[in-house]
């Protein structure tokens, strides 16, 4: 009985090894070791017959597969599993069948699990390229700010030590979560991120100077001027992404200015009442956002 459950979990180990072999970069091993091989056994490959030639290049393509595999199996096997570049250094974590994630110099990533219907990766510090094409919902990358949830898309994420950090999308939707907070984030936006509350507030990288500089402002709530009037003001009908997630975030009292600029910009869509939305009714503005969506 013993010797099963020890084969068993041999054979799971095997297994595991050969998943995380899918998110190993491929290195090509010195020749100086081959070299090394051939003296220690006291015969050069110039020395042997050809049938003994080929045999030597099926040895070390055996031999370089289960080195990779003893890796992957340690690697998939160690308490910390974490996978750290250097200041010169980058590497390609590939996602399933799905895409890949480039990672950065002086970055600290961890696969956490890699599984058809779920792959989610754990950022502790530095930056990560995700570039992803499947359904929605199947990668997911957790930092002390919050989870980044794919919905389809390719994007930037970087986090600091102290947990801050910035998502910028290039392509598709992603959106961020933290206790029941979610920013939902187009290409062409970013988001900043803090581990004490969660997603910031999307904004187009291409918005007025003006806006992007209050909502710094409006994040550090420390400024006693009208920070949300300077926000209202600058906005364009493109920036009723940002507006939109203002509307939940701002006290009771201000929500009527943020509908009105909304409002003023872009015509409420049929449906659409100002006593619901000043509500927060989730419905009301799940239907807002999709008609607002069309312009971001």
């Amino acid at each position: 009985m013993f010797k099963r459950r020890n084969s068993q979990h041999e054979e799971e180990l095997v297994r595991a090894g050969m998943a995380m072999m899918e998110h190993l970069p491929l290195r090509e091993a010195p020749e100086t070791i081959w070299s090394a091989i051939e003296a220690k056994s006291g015969a050069r490959a110039s020395a042997l017959p050809p049938s003994f030639r080929a045999a030597r290049l099926i040895w070390k393509a055996a031999l370089a597969t289960t080195i990779v595999l003893a890796l992957a199996v340690y690697w998939r096997t160690r308490p910390s599993g974490w996978i750290e570049t250097g200041a010169k250094s980058r590497t390609t974590i590939k996602i399933g069948e799905i895409g890949f994630v480039e990672v950065a110099p002086n970055t600290r990533v961890r696969v956490v699990k890699a599984r058809p219907e779920e792959h989610r990766l754990a950022l502790a510090r530095g930056e990560i390229w995700a570039v992803i094409s499947a359904p929605p919902k199947l990668f997911f990358v957790d930092t002390a700010a919050g989870t980044a949830v794919d919905l389809g898309c390719e994007y930037v994420l970087k986090t600091s030590e102290d947990g801050s950090g910035l998502l910028r999308v290039t392509r598709g939707w992603v959106s961020f979560q933290r206790k029941g907070l979610e920013s939902l984030v187009p290409a062409g936006a970013s988001c900043r991120t803090n581990p004490h509350e969660g997603p910031g507030i999307p904004y187009f990288e291409d918005a007025p100077g003006d806006l992007k500089q209050a909502l710094e402002i409006f994040r550090s709530e420390k400024s006693g001027t009208d920070v949300l009037g300077t926000i209202l003001s600058a906005a364009r009908v493109r920036d009723t992404l940002t507006l939109w997630h203002l509307l939940s975030r701002v006290d009771v009292g201000d929500r009527a200015r943020v509908f009105d600029r909304i409002a003023a910009l872009t015509p409420v869509p049929p449906g659409i009442t100002r006593e619901q939305a000043l509500r927060l009714d989730p419905q009301t503005l799940q239907r807002w956002k999709d008609e607002l969506a069309w312009k971001w």
